[in-house]
C-alpha cells in the first residue's frame, strides 16, 4: 500500500489543486445541470417558438469564444484563479437576471445568452488552463474520467430534482427556486477558488501565432478540425433534444427522468473506463464512442414513445465517456507536444475553443435557416441525422494524428 501511495503521489504532484479543481468542476456541473436544461424550457414555455431558443443559444456560442480570448489576455497578466472567479461571477449574474426577469425572460434571449456565454468563456478558459497545469500525461485520464463522473452525478441529481420541484410547485415558482439554488452553488464554487494556488503567466499574448501553427503542425490541424465537427453536433443537440422531450411529454419531470437515465449510464461509463483506459486504446475508444453516438440518433429521430427516448438516453450516456475521456486527453497531449506549449498553452486552449464554437454556431445558424423554410419537424429530423455524425467524423481526423503511443491496437 505504501508503494502504491508513493506512485500515486509521483503521478499527481499537484494533488491539492487537482482535487480543488475537481470540486469546483463538480459544483459547476451540479449548478448547470440543475438549471441550464430548464432555462431552454422556461424560454420555450414563454415564447412557444424555436427561434427564441435558437437565438438564446446562438448568443451563448457567439460570446463564449470572444470571452475566451479576453480571458486569455487577462490570464497572461493576472492570476488565473481570478479569471475563474470572473467567470463564476457572470454565471451568478445570469441567474439573478433570470430571476428578476421572471415570466418576461423570453423577451431577452440576446442578453441572457450573451451573459451566459461571457461567464462560460471566462470559466472554461481558466478551468482548461488549470487542468493542463495541474495534470500530467499520467494523471490526465484520471482527471478527465473523475471529472466526467462528477458531471454524470450532477446530471443524475440536478435535472431530476429540478423536474420534481417544478412539477410539485407552481411552474414559475418552481423555476425561480431552482435558479436561486444554482446561484448558491456558484457562490460555493467561487469560495473554493480562493484556495487554489496562485498561478501567473508571463509573456505576450500570441493568438495569431498559435492559429497559424496548424499550417506546420499536422496533429494540431487535425485536432482543430475534429473539434469543429464535435461542435456541430453539440450546437444542435444541447438544446433541441430537451425541447423535443418536453414537447413529447409535456412534463419537466419526464425530462428530468430522461436526464437521470442518461447521466446514470454516463456515470457507470466514466467509472468503468477511468480504470480501464490506456493511452494505446484511445483512438479505438473514440471510434466506438462516435459510432454509438451516431447510431443513437436513429432512435431519437424514429422515436414513437417515451421508452424509446429513454433507450436513446442510455446509449448516449455510455457513448459520451467512451468518446470524451480519450478525446480530451489526446487533445491535451497534442497541445503539450506542440511548439512553445509551455509559454503559449493559454493561446492553444483559446484556439481550440474558437474552432469548437465555429461548429456550434454553424449548427445553430443551419437550424434557424432550416426552420424558416421547412416545417420544423422535418427540418429538425434532417439536421439531427446529418449533424449527429459530428463525433464520428471527428474520429477520422483524430485517427490521422501521430504521437509516440497513439497507434490504434
Amino acid at each position: 500500500m505504501e508503494t502504491f501511495n508513493k506512485i500515486k503521489k509521483r503521478a499527481m504532484p499537484n494533488r491539492k489543486d487537482l482535487y480543488l479543481l475537481l470540486t469546483i468542476g463538480g459544483l459547476y456541473a451540479l449548478a448547470t445541470f440543475l438549471s441550464n436544461t430548464f432555462v431552454n424550457i422556461y424560454i420555450w414555455k414563454q415564447s412557444g417558438d424555436y427561434i427564441s431558443i435558437a437565438l438564446y443559444n446562438l448568443f451563448i456560442y457567439l460570446l463564449q469564444p470572444i470571452a475566451f480570448t479576453v480571458a486569455g489576455k487577462c490570464a497572461k497578466r493576472v492570476d488565473r484563479t481570478l479569471v475563474i472567479r470572473i467567470g463564476v461571477l457572470f454565471l451568478s449574474i445570469f441567474y439573478v437576471i433570470v430571476l428578476l426577469a421572471g415570466e418576461q425572460a423570453s423577451e431577452y434571449p440576446y442578453l441572457l445568452g450573451a451573459i451566459l456565454g461571457i461567464g462560460a468563456g471566462f470559466y472554461w478558459l481558466s478551468f482548461n488552463v488549470l487542468t493542463f497545469e495541474v495534470t500530467e500525461p499520467e494523471s490526465r485520464d484520471f482527471f478527465n474520467g473523475t471529472f466526467g463522473t462528477l458531471q454524470s452525478l450532477g446530471g443524475m441529481i440536478g435535472p431530476f430534482f429540478a423536474g420534481y420541484i417544478i412539477t410539485r410547485l407552481d411552474n414559475f415558482q418552481g423555476y425561480s427556486f431552482i435558479f436561486l439554488l444554482s446561484f448558491i452553488l456558484f457562490a460555493l464554487a467561487m469560495a473554493c477558488s480562493f484556495f487554489l494556488t496562485k498561478r501567473k503567466a508571463r509573456g505576450e499574448f500570441r493568438f495569431r501565432q498559435v492559429l497559424q501553427e496548424r499550417k506546420r503542425n499536422r496533429n494540431w490541424h487535425l485536432v482543430l478540425m475534429a473539434h469543429i465537427f464535435q461542435g456541430l453536433r453539440e450546437g444542435l443537440f444541447l438544446f433541441v433534444v430537451a425541447i423535443w422531450i418536453y414537447v413529447a411529454t409535456d412534463s419537466e419531470l419526464a425530462l428530468g427522468s430522461f436526464n437521470l437515465v442518461l447521466s446514470l449510464c454516463s456515470f457507470i461509463g466514466y467509472y468503468v473506463l477511468t480504470k480501464r483506459i490506456t493511452v494505446a486504446k484511445r483512438k479505438r475508444m473514440i471510434m466506438w464512442g462516435g459510432l454509438l453516438l451516431y447510431v443513437s440518433v436513429i432512435l431519437l429521430v424514429l422515436q414513437v414513445n417515451y421508452a424509446m427516448l429513454l433507450w436513446y438516453g442510455a446509449i448516449v450516456g455510455f457513448a459520451y465517456p467512451l468518446f470524451n475521456i480519450p478525446f480530451f486527453s489526446l487533445t491535451y497531449d497534442v497541445i503539450g507536444k506542440a511548439r512553445r506549449a509551455g509559454d503559449l498553452r493559454i493561446e492553444y486552449i483559446i484556439v481550440r475553443e474558437v474552432f469548437m464554437n465555429i461548429g456550434r454556431v454553424s449548427a445553430i445558424l443551419l437550424f434557424i435557416v432550416s426552420i424558416l423554410f421547412i416545417k420544423p419537424t422535418y427540418a429538425i429530423s434532417g439536421l439531427l441525422l446529418i449533424l449527429g455524425a459530428g463525433n464520428l467524423v471527428a474520429f477520422f481526423f483524430i485517427k490521422g494524428t501521430y504521437l509516440a503511443t497513439s497507434k490504434m491496437q
